[in-house]
């Protein structure tokens, strides 16, 4: 497959073509669902091939993607990006253009401890069939859910710039969940939570301890049906990790998406508040806070050698020590603001146009245990396991709610509370955040389903958090009644 993409970008070597890259991607997927105890759904398939061609004509893309990867296909897929590209920049007002990169050659393989490809399906089987007896409706609760993606993608890159690289990566997205009901309330309870994916095999299942948490969320979805709500108008709230890598993606990830700020996503998924003259000045956040982008670290799924247009994975700050910083970009935006390119650039299938994403988005860890933070807490709540959420088209205005809070006093967890609900500012939000837990509590969160772009794409990406602390927060719907 090497041979046959250097091949392809051989062809599309022209004085007319001022860029190119060529993308192949085979992919291997299979989801599982058991509702109430029985199998309720199940999807496999196997080698699913793509390819993409994308070239830089008079200041203008043009790309073509297919899922046949015939040559009689290449030659029309070759025809078209050019027609593309030729069209396109007729009607372009701003000519696209970027400093060159030095080629690069990179190489990941990645090895799950257990292949869910290799695994008979009557194992798997086997093993959600007994998770899904254990939350099985029971007493008060009415049902419940297994569900379970693994996916393996190996990918081939090629520009013509000299840049190659190849992958292959397995990605898993485990899920439980119980709905309780009694004298018309309802609650639900899930494990591990909204974010639960990883860069992982099936043996996610064993490290996120399914079995053990079967009990937890039986009792706690029960608890729930009986227990108070929030009354405080503000509160100190301390966000666990599985909760806080959606605020970070939805107020922060999303915002510093800098095709945003040139109204690339407005029509489909939002624009964003930040404008280029915040850069190297504007307070996002308190002084604790730093975030950046990753994709050097093999433990998060936003990891590559190389990004869809050639830029080498890179560590880049976005916020440092509360300040905005820098964004995530493309080449080309990177070039527009200023910028050197953040290694943003990704497409979910080679017959996916790149867009600027999220990778390995993280927030720094500061110093501490969650139960020190808990004990340096006189009054409040710790919120986690995330259960709706909203934020406006500037990523400005949010509200989000979690599964359950468990009221903090004096110190110590003394009860819990059911759908505990904040509301914020994006900016105000971030500058009330005066503690982040340490390294000891620094983990990876990660999801399948980013959605973005028109047509639509959904992407692998990570978060690595720890919990945080966030000082008189707005908790009460009253307010905004």
């Amino acid at each position: 497959m090497e041979h046959k993409i250097k091949q392809i970008i051989s062809k599309l070597d022209s004085p007319q073509i001022s860029f190119a890259d060529v993308r192949i991607t085979f992919t291997d997927y299979e989801s599982i669902t058991f509702m109430n105890g029985n199998l309720r759904g199940y999807d496999s398939s196997k080698a699913s091939p793509a390819i993409g061609i994308r070239v830089l004509i008079d200041g203008c893309f043009g790309f073509a993607g297919s899922k046949d990867l015939s040559d009689a296909s290449i030659d029309k897929l070759i025809s078209r990006a050019k027609s593309n590209a030729t069209h396109g920049a007729k009607f372009q007002k701003e000519k696209l253009s970027f400093p060159a990169l030095p080629a690069t050659i990179g190489e990941y393989i990645h090895q799950p401890e257990i292949d869910p490809f290799q695994m008979s399906l009557e194992e798997k089987l086997d093993y959600f069939k007994k998770l899904a007896e254990l939350i099985k409706p029971q007493a008060k609760i009415v049902n419940s859910h297994v569900a379970a993606e693994f996916e393996r993608q190996e990918k081939y890159y090629a520009n013509s710039e000299g840049s190659y690289s190849h992958t292959l990566v397995y990605n898993t997205l485990p899920l439980m969940g119980v709905v309780a009901a009694d004298a018309g309330v309802i609650q639900s309870r899930t494990w591990p939570g909204h974010m639960s994916a990883g860069r992982a095999g099936f043996e996610l299942f064993y490290r996120q301890q399914f079995m053990e948490n079967t009990e937890r969320i039986i009792k706690e979805a029960t608890d729930l049906l009986s227990a108070p709500t929030i009354t405080e108008e503000k509160a100190d709230i301390i966000i666990g990790g599985g909760h806080l890598a959606l605020q970070l993606h939805e107020s922060i990830g999303h915002a510093t998406e800098a095709d945003r700020i040139f109204g690339q996503e407005i029509s489909y998924a939002g624009k964003t508040f930040v404008k280029p003259s915040m850069l190297g000045s504007f307070k996002y956040g308190s002084d604790i806070l730093n975030v950046y982008s990753d994709s050097t670290d093999p433990r998060g799924l936003g990891y590559h050698p190389l990004d869809d247009e050639g830029v080498p994975g890179k560590r880049v700050d976005i916020i440092k020590d509360g300040i905005l910083v820098d964004q995530q970009t493309s080449r080309h935006i990177a070039h527009k603001l200023g910028l050197e390119p953040s290694s943003n650039m990704k497409a979910s299938f080679a017959d996916d146009i790149p867009l600027v994403r999220m990778s390995n988005l993280c927030i720094a860890p500061g110093l501490g245990s969650l139960k020190d933070l808990i004990a340096d807490t006189e009054h409040g709540y710790l919120l986690d396991f995330t259960k709706t959420w909203s934020i406006d088209d500037n990523r400005n205005n949010f509200q989000f709610t979690t599964e359950i809070g468990y009221k903090i006093q004096d110190g110590k967890i003394t009860s819990i509370v059911k759908e505990p609900t904040y509301y914020g500012i994006t900016p105000e939000f971030w500058n009330a955040c005066d503690r982040i837990c340490g390294e000891e509590e620094w983990a990876y969160h990660s999801t399948f389903h980013c959605g973005k772009g028109e047509p639509g794409q959904v992407m692998r990406l990570s978060h690595g958090v720890a919990p945080a602390r966030f000082k008189n927060i707005n908790v009460s719907v009253k307010i905004y009644s």
